[in-house]
């Protein structure tokens, strides 16, 4: 009967069923017989998105799921097998494994249901100690953000992760911290992406995070990549969870550079003997440039091909202008009717912030009962309060 550890990583792990873990890879070697890296060197992964490698010296027989206990400085730490074979080699050169003396750590022992007791232990105490700690960074006034703690399987060291914009003196930290958790602590800086990462999370693809599922290095995305692919320049539509813009800018980048080798520039008007065009949008990939008239005097939206569009800035350049501006593609005409009937508003981008067409109705007040006046027994018993 196969074993199942419900691991303190939140997933059940079994020695022959793939882990759930971040930065998950496929190995698409696990058919072919291992020859340059037959269980000599293992991929282990810890919390979140932390991974590192080791050494198999006591040639275990090891499969994705194990869980094991490695070397530590101090100690030893307990981790989950996440690749084994010829493909743990290739992943080496994506990330940066840790050496010791120029040697990789070794990896101990399966690990003992004492360990893994343990270690279940220690990561229980990580979310309260996350917000212990915070605390005491805001008490000393640091401006530093905890965002993460990681227990050591044996429970004798935790790695405090925390985020900051500039440089920050954690010394009488540190100190306030081994006094107050009694641990040995490590603090270990880390960027808003790789925190994203680290929480993981959805995107607006639908799709789990990049950073989160398979992202190991981090390129710089600045804006020049969407105004390549003519993307709106909106914060809120370029921007991820973590605030910063989206990794996947990057992804189609060469595509449209080496599509846009050719194109005529963007900048220069057409000139033509009804009125000159501006230029307003490309369609990259089917080399479509679309023009409007100066100034917007109506006419609508034309699409012109880039070889025509070449063909006529080159009569322009020799002071000549062609008669009129024609499409190649269907024009866009100016303000066209729905083919639909919108009755409820739910198409109008400014619906919610319309007023109401709808005339309130005043409140009604309610007759004010008033007790009869001994003096005059003539007087009502019901009267209307003229404040009112």
């Amino acid at each position: 009967m196969t074993t199942i550890h419900k691991t303190a990583l939140g997933c059940q792990v079994s020695p022959h069923s793939r882990s759930c873990a971040k930065l998950n890879v496929y190995n698409w070697l696990h058919d072919v017989p291992n020859t340059l890296n037959p269980n000599a060197i293992v991929e282990i992964r810890f919390k979140n998105t932390r991974k590192d490698y080791y050494t198999n010296v006591n040639d275990l027989s090891l499969k994705p799921g194990d869980i094991v206990a490695v070397e530590a400085s101090p100690g030893h730490d307990i981790g989950v097998v996440s690749l084994v074979g010829d493909l743990v080699l290739k992943q080496m050169r994506r990330h940066k494994p840790t050496f010791v003396d120029g040697e990789l750590r070794k990896i101990y022992r399966l690990a003992k249901p004492v360990d893994i007791q343990k270690w279940e232990e220690s990561t229980a105490l990580e979310h309260e100690t996350m917000l212990k700690a915070r605390k005491l960074a805001e008490d000393l006034r640091l401006n530093m953000k905890i965002g993460d703690v990681e227990f050591q399987g044996d429970k004798t060291k935790a790695i405090f992760y925390y985020i900051a914009d500039e440089r920050v003196d954690f010394r009488q930290l540190i100190k306030v911290y081994a006094d107050t958790f009694r641990i040995r602590i490590e603090m270990r800086q880390i960027g808003a992406r790789q925190e994203a990462g680290r929480i993981g999370g959805i995107g607006p693809c639908g799709r789990e995070l990049c950073c989160s599922s398979w992202i190991s290095n981090f390129v710089s995305v600045t804006t020049n990549s969407a105004r390549y692919q003519e993307i709106s320049l909106n914060p809120q539509k370029l921007a991820g969870q973590c605030s910063k813009l989206k990794c996947c800018l990057n992804y189609e980048l060469d595509c449209y550079i080496d599509a846009q080798l050719d194109f005529p520039p963007n900048n220069v008007q057409i000139e033509t003997e009804k009125g000159n065009f501006n230029y307003l949008k490309a369609d990259i990939f089917k080399g479509i440039f679309w023009y409007v008239r100066e100034n917007y005097q109506g006419g609508g939206v034309i699409g012109v091909s880039v070889e025509k569009v070449k063909e006529i800035l080159r009569i322009n350049r020799s002071g000549k202008k062609i008669p009129d501006l024609t499409g190649d593609v269907m024009e866009i005409p100016e303000d066209t009717a729905p083919t639909y009937q919108n009755s409820v508003g739910q198409e109008s981008l400014d619906r919610f912030d319309q007023n109401s067409s709808k005339p309130r109705r005043k409140k009604r007040h309610k007759p004010v009962l008033t007790r009869k006046n001994p003096s005059n027994p003539t007087h009502d018993s019901a009267q209307i309060n003229p404040e009112i």
